[in-house]
């Protein structure tokens, strides 16, 4: 499974971007969510991104952060939602307003959305529920810098036994403070912060 791709956005539109890693270019689905957030066409970005392989089709969907692919990745496991519907979801509201909506299980909200109906919409808040909740508590690194030296820091605490989360936000600020920091000293500065 591919976890991200690291590249230049070729072309960019509000439903799909083309990304060049080595020589590739990668045609990617994405949210408008995703869209506001990646910048423009000429962007260098690390991109998360979800695979879905059937049997007549390989596709990719990109997503601004982990949170958001996390999300979607726990939509379409809700019997009745593939990934061009959790896309929609997305697409119709910010990632926020769906988790909220799920954990307060508002039908209305979740149905005004274009594919939803109401058996689908009581099934997402019923099997979601207690799930979203995780996913709303994680933090991300955002993704319109080179963040590799963020997710080896990162990655080094985690294994450390630092929670994902408190890091993450550590790390963040760091980068955010003082971009020229290297690995070591990244995670230095972060055990001394955590």
């Amino acid at each position: 499974m591919i976890e991200y791709i690291k590249g230049k956005i070729t072309e960019l539109n509000p439903a799909y971007l083309i990304i060049e890693s080595a020589g590739i270019g990668y045609f990617v689905s994405i949210s408008l969510n995703t869209y506001t957030q990646v910048g423009s066409a000429g962007n260098e970005i690390t991109l998360p991104v979800h695979e879905v392989i059937r049997e007549d089709a390989r596709q990719l969907f990109g997503f601004a952060g982990r949170a958001e692919r996390e999300l979607f990745r726990l939509l379409i496991s809700v019997n009745g939602v593939g990934p061009n519907t959790a896309r929609m979801m997305l697409s119709s509201l910010h990632p926020a307003e769906i988790e909220k909506a799920i954990s307060d299980s508002n039908v209305h909200l979740l149905k005004s959305i274009k594919g939803i109906g109401q058996k689908t919409a009581e099934r997402i808040i019923v099997d979601l529920r207690d799930k979203v909740i995780k996913v709303s508590a994680a933090s991300e690194i955002p993704i319109l810098r080179d963040n590799t030296m963020g997710e080896e820091a990162l990655s080094a605490l985690m294994m450390l036994g630092f929670v994902r989360s408190a890091s993450a936000k550590v790390v963040d600020k760091l980068m955010a403070e003082n971009p020229d920091l290297t690995v070591e000293e990244l995670i230095k500065q972060a055990l001394r912060n955590l």
